[in-house]
């Protein structure tokens, strides 16, 4: 109890101490402070923007539906030799009713293939836009809504008509102020009537999912051409046994498509979470070396901290010693100068947290990258700097504590 009581009076008098003696040499501490302000700060703007991309990656990514497949000849991500995957067999609309026959935890099937186009109604017009080829059940599968008019049927894919439903950004500029509806569009010369519009579901990886003009399958064919390979589109009634339904998928489409034993796949499963690992991957390396600039600015301010103590260790011997004269502990010198330098810390982490989440603000609203700052990271932020005040101010303590009194009376 006598223990913890001298070290309370200790810490109090050492902030006291610390407190007095910043205040006494302003512009020191002022400079202290911005030097670890700004490696704070850089490096929770870092933090901040890296978040940012992560929650916004994410939830984009979360719109494709955390139940759907996608099986093509072609990986979403091509690794190697591309003849390897062009030269590997098309799937046939034969094999469509066989597969749903076959796998009867689908719960939706569309084949789809596409391609970019310019779009026109009147005088406007859109360019790079995606014509994509899909049947009745592909809304079901993308998690679109129909905002107006109605999504594609049966009868349209039989009869190939030449129907269309056009997402959010294309109905915005082909028709401002105006319903889209029974209007004709024209895509490379060929007239389509618009029977629906799609609900908005933004961007992902910085390209425009509204940016889209649907029609049914087989008009995409008659109008385009058969010569494309398409992949198949699939939803299964349970998002937790995707996997489950992958591993039955694999044997299935190997029986569909005639694979020899022994030999490998030729086609791909493909998965929105794959290109959450791809994402992972790409932006991993970039993160590190933004996270190391950060921390080795970081690093700096430190050492401009422990600088600084030194100086004022030396600057104070005279007064070190006539304390230490007087009956001042080793332990209370130590805790004197620990409270300088994590005072000085922790308000140049205060004030590079404040620095730092302004800037990746304003980086997300002047530019498309996004920021998203945890509160746990700025707890952490002013914390850590605080750490650092402390790392860096073992040294100054314990060259302070340990001066000879006799000695240190002497210093002039």
């Amino acid at each position: 109890m006598k223990s913890r009581t001298g070290l309370r009076v200790d810490v109090l008098e050492g902030a006291r101490i610390a407190v007095f003696s910043l205040r006494a040499n302003r512009l020191r501490t002022v400079l202290t402070t911005l030097g670890i302000g700004i490696g704070v700060a850089t490096l929770l703007a870092i933090i901040g923007i890296i978040q940012g991309l992560n929650t916004s990656f994410h939830r984009q990514l979360a719109t494709f539906g955390a139940n759907t497949l996608y099986v093509s000849k072609f990986p979403w991500i091509i690794k190697g030799d591309w003849w390897k995957y062009r030269n590997r067999k098309n799937f046939t609309l034969e094999q469509l009713p066989r597969l749903r026959a076959m796998a009867p935890f689908i719960t939706a099937m569309s084949p789809s293939v596409s391609r970019m186009s310019d779009v026109s109604y009147g005088s406007e017009q859109v360019s790079t836009v995606r014509i994509q080829g899909v049947n009745h059940e592909y809304l079901t599968i993308a998690g679109y809504d129909i905002t107006s008019g109605r999504f594609l049927t049966e009868a349209d894919e039989e009869v190939t008509r030449p129907v269309a439903v056009i997402g959010a950004d294309v109905a915005d500029r082909l028709f401002p102020g105006i319903s889209p509806l029974g209007r004709s569009i024209r895509v490379d010369n060929r007239s389509f009537q618009v029977v629906g519009t799609l609900s908005r579901k933004g961007k992902m990886v910085n390209e425009s999912m509204d940016l889209l003009v649907l029609i049914p399958f087989k008009t995409f064919y008659a109008s385009f051409g058969k010569g494309r390979p398409f992949e198949i589109a699939m939803a299964v009634s349970d998002a937790s046994q995707v996997g489950m339904a992958e591993d039955q998928l694999i044997g299935i489409l190997r029986r569909l498509r005639g694979t020899e034993p022994g030999q490998p796949d030729d086609f791909n499963i493909n998965r929105p979470s794959m290109m959450a690992q791809t994402y992972a991957q790409l932006t991993g390396a970039l993160y590190g070396v933004a996270v190391g600039v950060g921390l080795i600015t970081l690093l700096v301010g430190g050492i401009g901290i422990m600088n600084i103590m030194l100086v004022s260790v030396r600057e104070r011997t005279r007064e070190i010693g006539v304390r230490r004269a007087l009956g001042a502990r080793k332990r209370t010198i130590v805790i004197q100068f620990l409270m300088e330098a994590a005072s000085v810390s922790a308000v140049g982490g205060l004030l590079g947290t404040t620095v730092g989440l302004g800037t990746a603000k304003v980086v997300s609203l002047i530019t498309p990258l996004a920021a998203d700052v945890q509160a746990s990271t700025i707890l952490g932020g002013v914390f850590f700097a605080a750490m650092v005040g402390l790392l860096f101010g073992i040294w100054p303590a314990a060259r302070a504590a340990n001066l000879d009194p006799v000695e240190a009376l002497r210093y002039e």
